[in-house]
């Protein structure tokens, strides 16, 4: 994305915020992204208003870090405004011309007899009774016809520019799958039906475990070098009602016990398909995990999201002939693909990955 609309605000000026707090909401061709704060103290001032489209990278808002000394008070004795100007903030005058409040009517409370927002909202009140509507016009596209097509382009985009930068290379396997749907079916008859797990957790984890043998994979590139991921954060893709797709992470995979990964799978599938998911989610993910063998599909190989380095793709879990001890048996069977940056690594490295994977698989009770 280039830019995204300011929706609402969660915080107000004054209000104290810890790291992780939602403090505003934004709109983009995905989804309403809940931007997050990355740092605590008190939020000192409100840059944007909503309903403003701003590029990527615009300050939305001031924060003042906990232990920093607070704004000195003024003085008892500041000076009143020059006759003529009048002392407003932009965001208070932004806000009366909204609301058809004359500013010279408004008494200030900030410093210096300053104007501010909730001067302008007192005076405004009560409303004054509204105007009848206009007859409509035409309607208007509906909503997720827009955002659909919204999302198209932005998938485009950055598919366009993973094939067109990056250096892909593809491999796969394919695992025996025996020991994982033995084990699956045994611990599932166990549990209740709402706490029973997946193929596509035991896949996810096994991703997350095999990324500490080979942390070149667990990456991003940025500025023409190769990024170590911070933490080992795998990116879910998840298709959307409307058609389209996103990836958001679940933060700190590898160190999730199975059950805490089903929640948070089913979790985070859920706010995606709502369209309401964290900025953390949609900018941390260090690598993707991809699998559509719920629409039958038995292998597949993805386009890397940039600034990614690596997918990797699971297809449907199949039964085939399988040699056995130098037997023929019917086998489960799933095949696991890469597809990776050669900048950052090769296939002896990626084919190390996709075994680390397999053996993992084979042991689905030490996950």
């Amino acid at each position: 994305m280039s830019a995204g609309t300011l929706i609402e605000w969660q915080k107000q000026p004054g209000d104290s915020v810890q790291r992780g707090d939602i403090i505003a909401v934004v709109h983009t061709d995905k989804a309403d992204v809940e931007v997050e704060t990355f740092t605590a103290g008190v939020l000192e001032e409100l840059l944007v208003e909503p309903g403003t489209k701003v590029p990527v990278g615009t300050p939305l808002a001031l924060i003042r870090e906990a232990g920093a000394p607070a704004p000195a008070a003024p003085a008892p004795s500041a000076p009143a405004a020059a006759p003529g100007r009048l002392l407003i903030s932009p965001s208070a005058r932004h806000l009366a011309e909204e609301l058809g409040v004359d500013p010279g009517t408004v008494r200030g409370t900030g410093p210096g007899g300053r104007i501010q927002r909730k001067d302008v909202e007192a005076a405004a009140r009560p409303p004054t009774p509204a105007p009848a509507r206009a007859a409509p016009g035409p309607p208007a596209a509906p909503p997720a016809e827009e955002r659909g097509a919204a999302m198209r382009r932005a998938i485009a985009a950055a598919m366009a520019r993973s094939k067109r930068e990056i250096p892909h290379f593809y491999l796969g396997t394919t695992v025996d799958m025996s020991n994982a749907v033995r084990w699956l079916a045994e611990e599932n008859l166990r549990r209740d039906v709402p706490d029973r797990l997946l193929h596509g957790v035991l896949f996810v984890k096994t991703v997350a475990l095999a990324l500490r043998e080979f942390p070149e994979v667990n990456a991003t590139w940025r500025d023409e070098e190769v990024v170590p991921g911070g933490g080992v954060h795998v990116g879910i893709a998840v298709s959307l009602r409307g058609g389209g797709l996103v990836a958001p992470a679940i933060h700190d995979t590898d160190t999730l016990t199975l059950d805490e990964l089903m929640r948070a799978f089913r979790e985070l599938t859920s706010r995606a398909r709502a369209g309401s998911l964290r900025s953390s989610e949609l900018s941390d993910p260090t690598i993707t995990v991809t699998s559509i063998g719920e629409r039958g599909v038995e292998s597949m190989y993805g386009v890397i999201f940039p600034p990614q380095v690596a997918i990797v793709g699971f297809g449907k879990v199949v039964e085939r002939p399988w040699i056995s001890e130098g037997q023929i048996l019917p086998c489960p069977v799933v095949t696991a693909t890469v597809s990776a940056d050669h900048r950052v690594t090769d296939g002896h490295r990626a084919g190390l990955f996709l075994a680390a994977i397999d053996r993992l698989l084979q042991a689905p009770e030490e996950l």
